[in-house]
């Protein structure tokens, strides 16, 4: 019986490769050039701030985003990989459960600081025309959380300490953080970052340490 032999193996199309990855590379471009406008002119930024500081028009805008909600999404997706990347950062330099804590809350509120208008941007939804099922925020903070807890978790481990509600206790910490900072971003006369930094430490700290009353004495060493 005759074999068919198999058809063979198509190669990518070298230009279609590079035209994805200039795609790609003008869309990150695009990206950063809104986010400089988000700054400049705040977090009610509109589509022609956002292609006037690209040096492009709205026409090109769309060409690389589908609509207003891409750009917020793509916005906001690069806000959640460098606010995950400085806390790991911040964390690695770290050794105790509350040094951690500490390294993670101010970092976060540093970047609020640094640039308030950016912050307020993802939080607001300023470019959604409707709700969107995709909620970066939700997702963001979930993000966080997942890497408060893991990070958390293995200080408190290596401290001696064993339960298995630091997951719950580490996402339920970021709300309370979020929230706070969220207040204190609206506050006209507020104090600097690491003021509010420090009380949140203690805060979150003191519940944490009353929340597993069985490993106490481990825990107020870390002091």
């Amino acid at each position: 019986m005759d074999t068919v032999a198999p058809p063979p193996a198509t190669r990518p199309d070298g230009r279609s490769t590079r035209w994805a990855a200039h795609r790609r590379a003008r869309r990150e471009e695009l990206v950063s050039a809104a986010m400089r406008a988000i700054s400049r002119h705040g977090a009610e930024v509109g589509m022609d701030e956002v292609a006037a500081a690209a040096g492009t028009s709205k026409t090109v805008l769309y060409r690389h985003f589908a609509d207003k909600e891409d750009l917020y999404l793509a916005v906001a997706a690069r806000v959640n990989r460098n606010v995950t990347r400085e806390l790991r950062a911040a964390v690695n330099l770290t050794s105790t459960p509350r040094e951690a804590l500490s390294a993670m809350i101010a970092t976060y509120l540093r970047r609020i600081e640094h640039d308030p208008e950016i912050y307020r941007f993802v939080v607001s939804h300023p470019l959604l025309e409707r709700p969107t099922d995709r909620d970066p925020v939700q997702r963001i903070s979930s993000e966080i959380a997942d890497a408060t807890s893991r990070a958390m978790t293995a200080h408190l481990r290596a401290a001696g300490v064993t339960s298995e509600l630091i997951d719950a206790l580490a996402h339920g910490l970021i709300g309370m953080i979020r929230a706070a900072a969220d207040r204190w971003l609206s506050t006209p006369a507020r104090p600097g970052s690491e003021v509010l930094a420090a009380e949140l430490t203690a805060l979150a700290w003191g519940g944490l340490s009353a929340a597993l009353p069985d490993h106490l004495t481990v825990l107020e060493e870390q002091r």
